[in-house]
């Protein structure tokens, strides 16, 4: 292979496979290794050795699919494969990974699937109810029970909405007004917004805050997340126990914490909760008035801010959600400092001074 050939097969986009006239390797760029798609001298896959013999012999260029695990039982890498001739015989190979993509894909697809599944259950409810108040219209009491029932569905469907339009505005558009906040602000805010929830079912709300808290973001997403976290604490929480609220700092970063002393969560079901739609009871969630895309709303306020949430529970021992953030640092009083490659090798000093001293002061 010409050596002037190597400067554009690496610059070329994706993975990258020459192959030469006897099958064997001429050139691999070095994100083709990871992937385990060559050997010491020729690709593994006989899928892409037939297509690179189909490709040298009609001359002409061709693409495919093509997907396989790097290890046995492992996910499956996804390509799109393009195979195009070049002269000698020589066949170049690009692949680009797309697993991602499709993976992408699929989340889009379930997430069509979920809210359609879950728009349906209030609107069937609402569907139903309706008739059932044309068919009870001389019955005052029943008329009563089945509107009752109708706002109910009502507001479920309307909570369900503005959660969709609150992970759609979270993922599409960041943090708008970033502002230093004192934490209890925030605090304070969704203390308020469910302590009537919370007052009703007899749950007590214990606040450990260390008030010097700033956090650098936007109010609006922090308190909706804080208060999904909350609200969900009071819903899965027996009557009359407590919910702790604490905030405080861990080095630079800050920590709030909701815990409760309900029924916990499985930890085979940990992994999955930040999933939108995903519930560990259906059942209790529903009753509950929850949607499924809460923790998903708490998961992507953090992301937003740099920071992250995360879970200890087990089951029947409460959990404790988390929420961890960027402390608000003063940029006042910041000190520049220089990274390794802002320093002058000593090596360099003397002619560094000499190139001073030769140059015209201004």
């Amino acid at each position: 292979m010409p050596v002037e050939l190597l400067p554009a097969l690496n610059a070329l986009p994706g993975l990258v496979i020459l192959v030469d006239v006897d099958g064997r390797i001429a050139f691999a760029s070095a994100a083709v290794i990871p992937y385990n798609l060559v050997g010491r001298e020729r690709v593994r896959s006989s899928r892409l050795r037939r297509l690179i013999t189909d490709v040298r012999e009609s001359g002409q260029p061709q693409q495919m699919s093509y997907d396989r695990a790097r290890v046995e039982g492992a996910e499956r890498d996804e390509f799109r494969v393009h195979a195009a001739p070049l002269p000698e015989q020589h066949v170049l190979l690009t692949l680009e990974d797309v697993s991602e993509e499709r993976r992408l894909d699929k989340v889009r697809r379930d997430f069509v699937a979920n809210v359609s599944h879950e728009l349906k259950t209030p609107v069937s409810a609402l569907s139903l109810l309706a008739e059932a108040v044309q068919e009870a219209s001389d019955d005052p009491d029943a008329v009563r029970h089945f509107t009752e029932r109708m706002k109910v569905e009502a507001q479920r469907l309307a909570t369900l909405v503005n959660d969709l339009l609150d992970l759609s505005m979270l993922q599409g558009e960041g943090l708008k007004a970033v502002d230093p906040i004192a934490i209890t602000d925030i605090t304070t805010a969704v203390i308020d917004a469910v302590h009537l929830l919370a007052y009703s079912r007899g749950i007590t709300i214990e606040a450990n805050v260390d008030e010097s808290i700033v956090v650098f973001g936007e109010k609006s997403q922090l308190v909706m997340a804080l208060r999904n976290l909350m609200t969900n604490a009071v819903g899965y929480s027996p009557e009359h126990s407590t919910i702790e609220l604490i905030a405080a700092h861990n080095g630079e970063v800050v920590e709030i914490s909701v815990r409760d002393h309900g029924e916990g969560i499985p930890e085979a079901e940990q992994p999955r909760i930040f999933e939108r739609f995903y519930r560990v009871d259906p059942a209790r969630s529903r009753a509950t008035g929850g949607t499924g895309l809460g923790l998903a709303i708490v998961k992507h306020v953090c992301e937003n801010h740099g920071g992250d949430c995360t879970v200890i529970s087990a089951a029947g021992e409460g959990a404790m959600f988390t929420m961890r953030l960027p402390a608000f640092v003063d940029p006042s009083v910041l000190v520049d400092t220089l990274d390794d490659d802002d320093l002058i090798a000593e090596a360099d000093i003397p002619a560094l001074t000499n190139r001073l001293e030769e140059e015209p002061s201004a």
